[in-house]
C-alpha cells in the first residue's frame, strides 16, 4: 500500500476551532486600541486573517509533508535557528519593542526567530532521540548533545530577554529525554545547570526578581509589578459563570495591559465566563489528548518524539498563559497559542498541527523503502562496516540465536 491514512480529523477540528476563537477574540480585545491608534477597530482583526490564512497553508503543508524529510533536514534547521537568534540580537536587525529585542521587522509585520527554534529544536531532538536508541541512557551519546543545543537556544533567547520562552525550551527537551528513557540523574544534571542560571537571570535585575515573584502578592505592589495580575483576576472575576457578553469587557479600555496578546485569556473569561474559559481548556486538553494519542500509535521512533514535542510545547505553552493570567504562574510573556494575537506563533503552531496530522497519516511505503536505501547504502560504506568486512548487525537483532545466524 502506497497510499497514507486520512489524518486525525479531531485533531484538526480542534485546532480549527481554537484558531477560530482565537480571531473572535482578538477582533474583540484589541477593537478598542484599534479604534485609538489606527480608528479602526479591526485593524488588528484584519491583520490576524491574514496570519491564519498564512497559518492554514502551513498546516496543509504540514500535512501533505512526509515527516520524515524533516529528520534529515534536523541540523540545518537547527542552524538556521541559531543564525536567526544571533542576528536578532544586533541593533540594525533585530526591532527593539517593550525593552526586548526578540524580532525582525519587515514593513508593518515581524518575525520572531525564537518561534521558528521551537520547532527547530523539537525536530532536532526527534532525530537525535530516534537515530540513537540504543544509547538513550548514556549521558555522553544522548544527554549532552541535547544539552549543548538546548543550551545554546536557550542562552540565545534568554539574551533578548525572553525568560518565557527560553523555560519553554528547557520543558519541551526535559519531556522529550524522559519519554525516551533518560536517567533520571541525567535529567537532575540538565536540571542543577539550568535552574541555577535562570535564578541568576531573574535576581540580577531588581524589576525582574519583582515582577517574577508578584503573582505571589500581587496586592504588595498594585500599581506596580502586581498591576498586571490584579487586573487580569478583575477581568476573570467579572465574567462569572456566563461572562458579560462578547465584545462587553469593560478591562479592555485601559485597565488591561497585553489585552489581546499575553493576557487575551482574561477578556475572553471576562466575556464568555467560566463557560468559555472552560471550553478552552477542554479544547486543549482535547488537542493534547490526541497529539499523544498519534505519538503513541506513530510509526517509527522519529515521529513518535516528534509528535511528543510538538504536543508538549502548545500545551505546555496554553498551561502557562492560562497560570500568567489566573495569578498561579509567574509572569513571563508567553502567548497562547491559536489564541493570542501574533503571527508567527500562530503560523508555527498551525505548521506544528500540520506536522501531527502527518504523523497520523504515517508513511508511504515508497518514502520507508527510499529510506531503507539510503541506510544501506550508508552501512554499505567502509568506514561504517565491521573489521571482519562484514556489515554491522541490525538493532533489531536481539536474540542469542539471531545473533550467532547473523555472524
Amino acid at each position: 500500500m502506497t497510499q497514507r491514512r486520512a489524518p486525525d480529523a479531531t485533531l484538526l477540528i480542534t485546532a480549527a476551532l481554537l484558531t477560530a476563537a482565537g480571531a473572535i477574540m482578538v477582533f474583540s480585545a484589541s477593537s478598542v486600541v484599534g479604534i485609538t491608534r489606527y480608528h479602526d477597530a479591526a485593524h488588528f482583526f484584519k491583520r490576524e486573517l491574514v496570519w491564519v490564512a498564512l497559518g492554514a497553508l502551513a498546516c496543509w503543508i504540514g500535512v501533505k509533508l512526509d515527516y520524515g524529510a524533516l529528520r534529515r533536514a534536523a541540523p540545518w534547521l537547527l542552524g538556521t535557528a541559531v543564525v536567526l537568534l544571533v542576528g536578532v540580537l544586533f541593533p540594525h536587525f533585530g526591532a527593539i519593542e517593550g525593552g526586548a529585542r526578540r524580532w525582525y521587522e519587515f514593513g508593518s509585520f515581524s518575525f520572531e526567530p525564537s518561534e521558528f527554534a521551537k520547532i527547530a529544536i523539537i525536530v532536532f531532538l526527534a532525530g537525535l532521540l530516534a537515530e540513537r536508541e540504543e544509547s538513550a541512557r548514556d549521558f555522553n551519546t544522548i544527554g549532552f548533545p541535547a544539552l549543548l543545543a538546548v543550551g545554546v537556544l536557550f542562552m540565545l533567547v534568554l539574551r533578548q530577554p525572553d525568560l518565557g520562552t527560553a523555560t519553554l525550551f528547557l520543558m519541551i527537551a526535559f519531556v522529550m529525554l524522559f519519554s525516551a528513557g533518560a536517567r533520571l540523574r541525567h535529567l537532575a544534571i540538565g536540571i542543577a545547570v539550568a535552574v541555577p542560571a535562570l535564578l541568576a537571570f531573574v535576581y540580577a535585575s531588581p524589576y525582574r526578581r519583582a515582577r517574577f515573584t508578584a503573582f505571589l502578592d500581587p496586592n504588595a505592589d498594585p500599581k506596580g509589578t502586581g498591576y498586571h495580575i490584579l487586573q487580569s483576576l478583575y477581568g476573570l472575576g467579572s465574567g462569572g459563570i456566563f461572562g458579560v457578553g462578547l465584545g462587553e469587557s469593560r478591562q479592555k479600555f485601559g485597565y488591561l495591559p497585553e489585552q489581546y496578546t499575553d493576557f487575551i485569556f482574561s477578556v475572553l473569561g471576562e466575556e464568555l465566563g467560566f463557560i468559555g474559559a472552560a471550553a478552552i481548556i477542554v479544547l486543549f486538553l482535547l488537542f493534547t489528548y490526541r497529539g499523544l494519542r498519534i505519538a503513541m500509535a506513530a510509526q517509527d521512533r522519529f515521529g513518535f518524539f516528534l509528535a511528543v514535542g510538538i504536543t508538549t510545547a502548545i500545551a505546555l505553552q496554553a498551561f502557562i498563559n492560562i497560570g500568567v493570567v489566573t495569578s498561579t504562574w509567574p509572569v513571563t510573556g508567553v502567548p497562547l497559542p491559536f489564541i493570542s494575537y501574533g503571527g508567527t506563533s500562530l503560523v508555527m503552531s498551525l505548521f506544528g498541527v500540520g506536522i501531527l496530522a502527518s504523523i497520523s497519516r504515517g508513511r508511504s511505503r515508497a518514502a520507508v523503502a527510499a529510506d531503507e536505501r539510503i541506510r544501506d547504502s550508508h552501512s554499505a560504506h567502509p568506514v561504517n562496516r565491521r573489521r571482519h568486512g562484514r556489515p554491522s548487525l541490525p538493532r533489531a537483532v536481539t536474540s542469542t540465536g539471531a545473533l550467532r545466524r547473523a555472524r
